[in-house]
């Protein structure tokens, strides 16, 4: 009796397996997201960091004037 009253009688619900493959597939859409995004954010973080090393190395050290008098 209560298996019965639990929903395993007759087998799984249909209801219950298209909402878990539909929330699967939207976990793969997620993580597929995640990855690109990543990738993205790796490639700005390298370009951010070759533009300061060059901003850096484009400043001539020894005639520069203090910034603070």
């Amino acid at each position: 009796m209560a298996k019965a009253l639990l929903g395993y009688v007759g087998g799984p619900d249909p209801r219950v397996l298209a909402e878990m493959r539909r929330l699967q597939q939207r976990v793969q859409d997620l993580e597929t997201q995640l990855i690109r995004v990543q990738a993205e954010n790796d490639a700005l973080a390298a370009a951010v960091t070759r533009h300061s090393d060059a901003v850096l190395e484009s400043i001539d050290v020894h005639s520069a004037e203090p910034a603070l008098t």
